[in-house]
């Protein structure tokens, strides 16, 4: 199963739509939240007490003449609401997630909605048909045909998205370009090297935009931003800049993601078995000279977007022990460099003399790391789920390592 995620390209009055759905999916939520406190004392089920609160909606609140509006919003907004509910419940008394609290419109818009008659047809193209909400067009088209139910509905820096969940495995590739271990080190200065040679420069968004983003906060300084203690509200010049601001951040996000996305994508793609270091992401962030820049690289979502795309291209992800000296080991003479500091960026062994680029250094005794440094494997072979057992699959390997060759 896997999700697809689309902008929608909507007009104003389209927009508007959007936002009185996601308004009611929030009014429902926090309604059935506070009678389900106040029904505590009631001896009843999560289940049994959100249905009675459910019906207590739907027969008495919507009749009255001051929620007349509800009759006018779709039906399948709120009974997902109750859904998001129950759920949010269930994971609370599981110990998976806090206490349920109401939700706000500041901490984002978002509502669900689902085809009553089972699975949908999402046609290809520029225009998607929305379960009770009707036909809008596409930012960008889809590519091929889908089948859907549930479509969720969500708001971000004055844009609006829709995205579904797909019941259907991805095919993995047969062959792969490199199926030897690579090792990935990653840095500041160079995103990553591997093994190979290979360098990848990642762009720095957040260091592009902190000049934007002093402009408009120098611009704003005399605005009447609001305080909600003091019961100030905010001037519309001063909404005018938060939304500025939202679209610098959101911009920002989206380079960064998206980089990451490609990269990750490419590199399961050409190699078969990738390794890199647990790195302590934390404590280097607790370093104050080096936080911004750690942050605006992303190296915690690198990691987990490699693990959980793994699967999807039949290969493996190794993490090595992060105690691994792969930094300050010599891969000529094994001769351990003590005295190396973050700032030198070339390895020079005082044994043999071995000279070459600190990270290319790390990352090929990355890919010759000892097994009993590799904490964690993560992938399968696809192969396995035909029912193929271990040599079986070591023999497809190395036919497949035979069949590429010939071609090299």
């Amino acid at each position: 199963m896997f999700a697809v995620k689309r902008k929608l390209k909507l007009n104003n009055k389209e927009k508007t739509v959007m936002a009185k759905q996601a308004g009611f999916s929030r009014v429902v939520y926090n309604y059935g939240l506070s009678l389900f406190w106040d029904s505590l004392d009631c001896k009843a089920s999560d289940s049994k007490r959100l249905g009675e609160i459910k019906k207590c909606l739907t027969n008495i609140t919507k009749k009255r003449s001051e929620y007349a509006w509800m009759n006018e919003m779709s039906s399948r907004v709120y009974q997902n609401a109750f859904r998001d509910l129950a759920s949010a419940f269930k994971r609370w008394r599981e110990g998976l997630a806090n206490k349920p609290t109401q939700k706000l419109k500041k901490h984002g818009q978002s509502f669900t909605v689902d085809s009553s008659n089972g699975v949908v047809l999402v046609p290809e193209g520029k225009v998607i048909k929305i379960p009770t909400l009707g036909t809008f067009r596409l930012q960008e088209p889809l590519a091929e045909s889908y089948i859907a139910q549930t479509f969720t509905i969500s708001y971000k820096a004055g844009d609006w998205y829709v995205s579904f969940a797909v019941k259907a495995e991805r095919i993995a590739p047969i062959v792969h370009e490199v199926y030897d271990q690579t090792g990935i080190d990653l840095g500041v200065t160079c995103f990553a090297t591997l093994s190979d040679g290979t360098e990848i420069i990642a762009p720095k968004p957040f260091k592009q935009a902190k000049t934007k983003l002093a402009k408009l906060q120098y611009r704003a300084r005399n605005k009447l931003l609001g305080n909600k203690k003091q019961g100030i509200k905010a001037s519309n010049n001063a909404k005018k800049y938060f939304q500025k601001v939202t679209k610098l951040h959101a911009r920002t996000a989206n380079i960064r993601q998206d980089f990451l996305q490609q990269t990750t994508t490419n590199l399961l793609r050409k190699y078969h078995t990738l390794r890199i270091e647990d790195l302590n992401v934390k404590g280097m962030i607790a370093n104050r000279k080096l936080a911004s820049a750690i942050s605006d690289l992303g190296f915690y979502e690198f990691r987990r977007l490699l693990e959980y795309k793994v699967s999807w291209y039949a290969g493996f992800v190794e993490i090595v022990d992060r105690w691994y000296p792969s930094s300050k080991l010599c891969r000529k003479c094994n001769e351990r460099h003590t005295e190396l500091k973050l700032k030198d960026r070339l390895f020079i062994c005082p044994t043999c003399n071995h000279t070459e680029s600190r990270d290319l250094q790390a990352a090929i005794n990355l890919a010759n790391t000892p097994e009993e440094f590799i904490t964690t494997r993560i992938g399968s072979i696809r192969s396995n789920a035909c029912g193929l057992d271990s040599a079986d699959t070591s023999r497809m390997k190395q036919e497949v390592n035979t069949i590429v060759d010939s071609y090299r």
